[in-house]
C-alpha cells in the first residue's frame, strides 16, 4: 500500500464487476457477443482470441469486426443494433446466469455501504448486462449509480463519467476510489488521476497488479477488511 494511503478513507467507491466483484460460469453473456454479430452482420464468428479481461463490450465487438475486415465506418454503423441485439438476448437468458460472488465481497460491500459510503459500478460490460450480473449475484441493491460501456468505449472514459457522477451527488470536493482486478484497471485510474485499489481476485497475479503500483492492493477481499 503507498505510504499514508488509507483505501477506507473515501467518501465513493466505484467497483469494477468482472473478477473484481463476481466470477461468471455461466456461457450467457459470450454467447450474446456471437449472437449480435450473427444478427447484425451475418458473422459466424467468436470472440475467442480478443483479450476480455480489462476490456470493453464495444472494445471485444470493435476487435473481432476488424479481424473480419470491416472497417470503423461499418463498425460504428451497426454498433446500435449490436448493443440492443447482446442486450435483449442476456435478458432473455438472465435465468441461466449464475454469477459468484468473489470472497468477502458482500462483507466489503456491507461495511461500506453501513459506514455510508456511496457505491458505484464501473465496468466495461453494457449497461443492461452489467446490472443483471449484479442482480443475479444479489448485490444491486448496494448499488447507487453505473457507468458502463457505450456510448463510451474506454475505460479510462467509464471511469471518468463514473467519477464525474459521485462528485456530482456528493459535491466536488468528495474523495473516490476506483476498485479493479487488471492492468486496464490501474493504467485507466491512473490516466483519469484517481487513487485505485488492485484486488488480484481476477486472472491476474498479485505480484503482477503490485508491480503497477496501484495505491493499494490485495490479494482477496478479505485482507481489505483485515485493513479497514
Amino acid at each position: 500500500m503507498a505510504s499514508g494511503f488509507g483505501w477506507d478513507r473515501a467518501d465513493a467507491y466505484l467497483f469494477d464487476i468482472d473478477g473484481t466483484l463476481v466470477r461468471s460460469r455461466d456461457p450467457v453473456h459470450y454467447f450474446a457477443f456471437q449472437h449480435a454479430l450473427r444478427k447484425v452482420f451475418g458473422l459466424e464468428a467468436t470472440i475467442d482470441g480478443v483479450p476480455v479481461q480489462g476490456n470493453t463490450d464495444i472494445g471485444i465487438l470493435r476487435a473481432v469486426l476488424h479481424q473480419q475486415g470491416l472497417a470503423d465506418s461499418e463498425i460504428d454503423a451497426g454498433l446500435p443494433q449490436m448493443v440492443e441485439q447482446m442486450c435483449a438476448e442476456v435478458r432473455r437468458n438472465s435465468s441461466q446466469m449464475c454469477p459468484e460472488l468473489c470472497p468477502s465481497v458482500h462483507e466489503v460491500l456491507s461495511l461500506l455501504h453501513s459506514q455510508g459510503k456511496l457505491l458505484g459500478a464501473a465496468s466495461g460490460n453494457l449497461e443492461t448486462i452489467g446490472w443483471l450480473k449484479l442482480e443475479r449475484a444479489g448485490i444491486r441493491d448496494m448499488f447507487a449509480f453505473g457507468s458502463f460501456s457505450h456510448p463510451l468505449e474506454f475505460r479510462a472514459d467509464i471511469f471518468r463519467q463514473g467519477v464525474a457522477t459521485a462528485k456530482q451527488r456528493l459535491g466536488p470536493s468528495a474523495e473516490v476510489y476506483i476498485v479493479g482486478d487488471t492492468p486496464a484497471d490501474i493504467q485507466a485510474a491512473k490516466a483519469v488521476g484517481v487513487p485505485i485499489i488492485a484486488v488480484a481476485t481476477g486472472i491476474f497475479e498479485f505480484d503482477h497488479l503490485l508491480a503497477l503500483q496501484p495505491d493499494a492492493c490485495f490479494r482477496r477481499a478479505t485482507d481489505m477488511m483485515e485493513n479497514f
